[in-house]
């Protein structure tokens, strides 16, 4: 067996591990299976030796002695295996003492943090056990014991994402959208720093986009410490939940760029589908306009091509039209239109947590829902990139500020 270990650390590069502090060799010995299963005895016996010396000689200046072994357990990740603990007697105070390594191996967080990630990414718990047995020893966890696990650490994801403080990110924009959760509504905001950083800020359970549910999460995030008095950028879809929601919060202070994709395919869809295509490329040629008036211009041609089509196509087109033009208002559509004319940041951040929500086959409660989220927004937060051309943010800070707080009115008059 020991010459079994040497190989394997030689083979592994784990020669190392004897030179290391104890707290990094237990967090190692945990992340290996079953490896860890072989080095852990040996663990053990090098703290027993510590305190008691070697084996069979006779140490004056210890007052520790070895004290035989008894049944116990640890756990290597998620895998609870059991062994022979080694025991030590301290002399002078008849009492047993506690080996730290022992102790630590002992520890659940790691194993209820590796179980949540196991489960959130697709395991079912009724098949945990089975796929979870990566040695012989391990006797594994019960479905029951799982869930529970499984719901204790979800509950602290989603209790840490609502009570997370935003004051001490510098927001400048904000992505606002639906997640649908069969019958039920997730409005997720996704907050954008100067930095060009993507932050979740939260999420509200509704039956659709309505104004009144709206505006109770946007004041929720206020109170959190959401600051907003020299502008932010909100960019939504068409809801006009979400609009009236804004302007009621807000007011002059929630800048509004609507999603150029959802304005181009809402107008197409009037038309039969032979028209769909010429019209859809004109718009988008429209969009792409560097300036506010070109790209003003553009559309109008567009607008009285489609009068003679479809006239309910042309009352789509304008209604809301002047805030998908927006970022061409502000003179910055060249420089941040690629991350910021449409909602495509968060309805990309939404279809990775339907990578982890859509396999749950049943949603039993309004708990399960919100944990399920929480902590698949944590978990894919970690991996979000910066927008694109977020060098230019500050510009985009200072041209909100500008709008928020007329300077620009001012400076004319």
């Amino acid at each position: 067996m020991k010459k079994l270990v040497q190989n394997v650390r030689k083979v592994k590069g784990l020669e190392k591990l004897n030179g290391m502090e104890i707290d990094s060799r237990i967090e190692l010995i945990q992340s290996l299976i079953p490896l860890g299963l072989m080095v852990v005895e040996e663990e053990l016996q090098r703290e027993v030796e510590a305190l008691a010396g070697k084996a069979y000689q006779r140490e004056a200046d210890k007052i520790c002695v070895r004290w035989g072994s008894q049944p116990g357990s640890i756990y290597l990740a998620d895998q609870k295996v059991s062994l022979r603990v080694p025991r030590v007697r301290n002399k002078m105070l008849k009492q047993e003492v506690q080996l730290s390594a022992y102790q630590r191996l002992q520890s659940t967080r790691k194993a209820e943090e590796s179980v949540f990630k196991k489960v959130l990414k697709g395991l079912s718990l009724r098949n945990y056990g089975e796929c979870s047995r990566l040695v012989p020893e391990a006797f594994g966890l019960s479905p029951s014991n799982l869930s529970r696990k499984y719901v204790s650490v979800s509950s602290k994801k989603l209790k840490e994402l609502f009570e997370r403080k935003l004051d001490n990110h510098d927001i400048v924009a904000v992505f606002l959208d639906g997640k649908s959760f069969k019958e039920q509504q997730m409005v997720i905001a996704l907050g954008v720093t100067e930095e060009g950083e993507k932050t979740v800020l939260g999420f509200i359970e509704a039956g659709t986009e309505n104004e009144r549910v709206c505006t109770d999460f946007l004041k929720q995030l206020i109170d959190r410490g959401l600051r907003y008095e020299e502008g932010l950028l909100f960019v939504i879809d068409g809801s006009k939940g979400l609009r009236k929601a804004i302007s009621k919060v807000f007011g002059d202070k929630g800048i509004v760029q609507r999603c150029q994709w959802h304005k181009r395919e809402n107008v197409v869809s009037y038309l039969p589908k032979t028209q769909q295509a010429g019209v859809r490329k004109k718009l988008q040629a429209a969009y792409q306009r560097a300036t506010y008036n070109e790209a003003k211009e553009a559309i109008s041609k567009v607008a009285k091509e489609l009068t003679l089509m479809n006239e309910s196509a042309v009352r789509s087109l304008e209604e809301g039209l002047e805030e998908t033009l927006t970022l061409h208002r502000l003179g910055l559509f060249d420089k941040l239109g690629t991350s910021f004319k449409t909602t495509n940041c968060i309805e990309s951040l939404n279809s990775m947590v339907a990578q982890y929500t859509d396999k749950v086959d049943r949603w039993r409660n309004s708990n399960q829902r919100q944990r399920w989220l929480a902590s698949a927004l944590i978990e894919i937060e970690s991996r979000l990139n910066k927008v694109r051309g977020f060098k230019y943010l500050p510009l985009l800070k200072n041209a909100l500020r500008r709008e928020a707080t007329g300077e620009e009115e001012l400076m004319a008059a």
